[in-house]
């Protein structure tokens, strides 16, 4: 199953000839991290973001319809690791693949990933 967010496209993600800039799909990948975490498993303050791989695979405009969809491929004892692509019209434009933190501030160390929590994200699992 994936978890589908869409973007409102900002007149500023794009350059003078309306392509979407690069730094716009991190932002993209960033809003539907924090969505999918927020609407799964009811919390994303505890989570860090600790390594991020991003693809650009087709140009998108400023006009396309674009929406993200996230998927779990793995889930550890303290780190989830997500896989988003970044679709525009259809087609995707760019794929992301992200290891994301459960992270205790206090004690500055990685958390165990609570067993409710796991089981809310294994319905998001893919191979």
């Amino acid at each position: 199953m994936t978890h589908k967010t869409d973007i409102q496209v900002r007149f500023f993600d794009s350059d003078a000839f309306g392509h979407l800039s690069n730094i716009a799909f991190s932002l993209y990948a960033e809003q539907a991290r924090v969505d999918f975490f927020f609407n799964v498993i009811k919390q994303n303050n505890n989570l860090i973001l600790a390594h991020i791989d991003l693809d650009f695979l087709k140009q998108a405009d400023l006009k396309d319809e674009i929406y993200v969809e996230t998927s779990v491929i793995k889930i550890g004892n303290t780190s989830i690791t997500i896989k988003q692509d970044i679709i525009a019209n259809g087609e995707i434009a760019s794929a992301t693949k992200s290891v994301i933190v459960l992270f205790d501030y206090g004690t500055q160390r990685p958390m165990a990933i609570p067993d409710q929590a796991r089981a809310l994200l294994n319905k998001y699992l893919v191979d």
